[in-house]
């Protein structure tokens, strides 16, 4: 990529090279068969598993105002949207734990301000948004992914060793969690009691080192020493799918022995019923929040715009490394502005969308 900082000419040429390979992106898809069944299913259990994680801090960290529905959504529609009209190959959209905790710190300090509250949470989010998208446009359109050419790789290495560790981190949290009582829970249930979250506890340790291992063991099943090759290559290609549907699976085996709560699982409200949509029609209460908080949204939105634009911008130039000999060019700043795009208008859409299936469901 070349170092320009020239309005609209990153974008420009992004779109460009776009062009030209477009049309040969589905084409090419279509004509791979079901050999392109594979990689998919690893990327979206590989995408979706993240997603339902940190929709579940979300809804621990938010007291339940953000949860795994509404993180379901947004990626989903973000990654429809960037499939269709991106620019990066090998770039896939998703929740990333410095976004998490970007929005739990939002959500305390609008839970700590009276004239905000739980209430104005999410309108006030929706300004952050704004500002987010404003400040990614203005990154965009000059040239401001021309400076990635003068981070050296390690850089880059060592953005993606934090987004790990940090992931390794939540998980551990995760596991310690299933030995306490959870809040916003009755402690004097009989799941609660010491025997039972013991239990819960070493039963979460068996299923998650259980998936971790087999996971890992059939990711190398190609190089197994017994199995026909067809069925070593299956287990390679569809091995980490398969073995969370099998501890998914283990995970009901003691459900008439045990107390009802217990393995826990992830509790989604159920969308179309009366008072859960409210998160999804949360529009219509954006101008209810002061005016001196809009304008101090400027503060959050420029530390998730920086987020951002560093997240994507390493993720983009890790993809194009010369290990994966790619031979599309890549599109640094026409994403970036897709993505300016996406932080309010998935906001937006994602409003008007469910408010709409919510009503005529209602109805």
């Amino acid at each position: 990529m070349e170092e320009s900082f020239v309005p609209f000419r990153g974008i420009k040429n992004d779109i460009q090279g776009r062009l030209k390979c477009y049309k040969q992106d589905w084409t090419g898809g279509f004509k791979s068969g079901f050999r392109i069944l594979a990689p998919t299913t690893y990327i979206f259990f590989a995408s979706a598993i993240p997603v339902i994680s940190f929709g579940e801090q979300l809804d621990r960290d938010t007291d339940g105002t953000l949860t795994a529905v509404q993180t379901l959504a947004s990626t989903a529609l973000c990654g429809i949207i960037h499939s269709i009209i991106g620019g990066q190959p090998l770039l896939i959209l998703g929740v990333a734990e410095p976004t998490v905790i970007m929005y739990t710190f939002m959500f305390n300090f609008a839970k700590s301000r009276p004239d905000l509250g739980p209430k104005l949470f999410l309108a006030w989010t929706g300004w952050v948004c704004i500002w987010t998208a404003i400040l990614l446009f203005s990154l965009a359109v000059l040239g401001a992914c021309s400076i990635i050419n003068r981070f050296t790789r390690i850089a880059g290495e060592l953005f993606g060793l934090l987004i790990a560790m940090l992931f390794m981190q939540e998980a551990i949290k995760g596991l310690v969690d299933e030995f306490r009582i959870p809040k916003r829970e009755n402690p004097k249930s009989i799941e609660y009691e010491f025997s039972w979250r013991f239990a819960n506890g070493m039963f979460a340790l068996v299923l998650a080192f259980g998936l971790l291992h087999t996971a890992l063991r059939s990711r190398k099943a190609r190089s197994w020493r017994y199995g026909t090759g067809s069925l070593r290559g299956f287990v390679a290609d569809y091995g980490v799918p398969l073995m969370v549907l099998v501890w998914t699976a283990v995970s009901y085996i003691p459900a008439e022995s045990v107390p009802k709560g217990i393995p826990r699982r992830l509790f989604s409200p159920n969308p179309w019923s009366p008072g859960a949509y409210e998160n999804w029609t949360v529009i219509k209460d954006m101008l209810d929040v002061p005016v001196l908080y809009i304008i101090g949204a400027f503060v959050p939105a420029t530390m998730i715009a920086v987020l951002y634009y560093f997240d994507h911008s390493v993720a983009s130039q890790l993809a194009q490394q010369k290990e994966f000999n790619l031979r599309k060019p890549p599109s640094f700043h026409y994403d970036l502005l897709l993505l300016g795009f996406l932080v309010p208008k998935i906001h937006f859409f994602t409003t008007l969308l469910l408010s709409i299936m919510v009503q005529t469901v209602l109805q």
